[in-house]
């Protein structure tokens, strides 16, 4: 995993609002077209974004007839989330208690 590389694809708001719906649709994945018409975004620039993000390995895409459909690879978000933690909370479980509960209330609004 390269952290700077997962971070840097989310560091854009666009790309962002990408992940976070494709994470609250799962398990079901989304058509380019319907992320685009949800986040009122030009379908190149839906393109362009998604390409981005699957270039990170946070999302995927598999070919379903004639649409393309996308869905959050958790897994990878994950891992970022577990390298944030460790590496940052290291020495200071304090640091740590705080992040789980951030997350757990994360979740409860997603």
């Amino acid at each position: 995993m390269h952290a700077v590389a997962l971070l840097s694809a989310l560091a854009h708001e666009g790309r962002l609002e990408i992940f976070r719906l494709l994470v609250r649709s799962t398990p079901n994945p989304m058509a380019a077209g319907e992320i685009a018409e949800a986040l009122t975004l030009r379908a190149s620039t839906a393109s362009n974004q998604l390409a981005e993000l699957e270039r990170a390995g946070l999302i995927s895409s598999e070919r379903q007839g004639r649409s393309i459909l996308y869905r959050a690879e958790l897994e990878q978000a994950g891992r970022l989330l577990g390298f944030l933690a460790d590496d940052c909370c290291q020495g200071h479980p304090e640091a740590c208690a705080m992040l789980n509960r951030a997350e757990q209330a994360a979740a409860k609004r997603c």
